[in-house]
């Protein structure tokens, strides 16, 4: 994954210092683009260790609809927990908003079922798409993520906010858009996630997963990963991994962590930094 170097790269060299919500500060550019051809191998990054599961269980947790970090938990992921309620709770975001949007009459709209329905029966349209941005449901930015979820708010409000789906001659393409995206921590989690998601849906629709694009608005470093991105820097990506998918489910809400395996992944080492929360 050079591109995801070169990003890296020019927000190190090129980005403008600027303040943020959490109060460590960016280094900050705006509008870039990742594409990826998912024939030439699964990107999961290869100039540091990610953990392959919490990947998995992140993506089936929000298909789910899922909103308490509970469940991550019990299967030992716990990327969620510093911006959950005591009682695991993190108010309506992703699951909620993907699989149970509010209507004005009281009811709610499955997106997911949406997308799954168009790219079988109408794979032409142009309206095959997902997103999360719901205003009415968006945080105070001054109360912490705890408080908001006691207002029936969401924790923190969507980054990876809209993903959109494209069929041509049988092949099956993505595009997420990133309003916000840490590119030290969140984004090799972003790519890696929009790649499954993009091979699941292709194998219940009976497509075959071709590319994926990562357009992002405010793409920046933390300035207290400065001494990580460095090292990161210093790295030659290795050949990418395979994804194999072991069965093939009844839908796209019944796949376990343990229909994924990932052959040939052999990362440099994993490189720890701080969350910003």
């Amino acid at each position: 994954m050079q591109t995801y170097l070169d990003l890296m790269q020019d927000i190190y060299t090129q980005g403008l210092v600027k303040s943020d919500r959490t109060g460590v500060g960016t280094r900050s550019v705006f509008g870039r683009q990742i594409r990826h051809d998912l024939r030439t191998g699964f990107p999961l990054l290869t100039t540091k260790k990610l953990h392959f599961k919490s990947i998995v269980c992140e993506l089936l947790w929000f298909l789910s609809g899922d909103t308490n970090v509970k469940t991550l938990q019990a299967q030992g992921v716990n990327i969620w927990n510093e911006w959950a309620t005591e009682t695991g709770d993190l108010g309506p975001i992703y699951g909620k908003q993907w699989t149970a949007w509010p209507t004005a009459d009281g009811e709610h709209l499955n997106q997911i079922d949406a997308v799954v329905h168009a790219l079988k029966h109408n794979p032409e349209s142009r309206r095959i798409l997902f997103h999360g941005w719901n205003p009415a449901d968006l945080p105070d930015e001054g109360l912490s993520p705890q408080e908001n979820v006691k207002r029936g708010k969401m924790a923190l409000p969507p980054c990876h906010l809209l993903y959109q789906f494209y069929v041509a001659e049988g092949h099956l393409s993505a595009q997420l858009y990133l309003r916000s995206s840490d590119t030290f921590l969140g984004l090799p989690y972003n790519i890696a996630s929009l790649a499954l998601l993009t091979h699941m849906l292709a194998q219940q629709t009976d497509l075959i997963a071709h590319e994926i694009i990562l357009t992002t608005g405010d793409s920046h470093l933390y300035l207290n990963h400065d001494a990580q991105v460095q090292k990161q820097l210093t790295r030659t990506p290795k050949p990418l991994p395979e994804l194999k998918i072991l069965r093939r489910p009844e839908s796209l809400y019944d796949y376990r962590f343990e229909d994924f395996a990932i052959l040939g992944y052999d990362p440099h080492p994993h490189i720890a930094a701080p969350i910003a929360v």
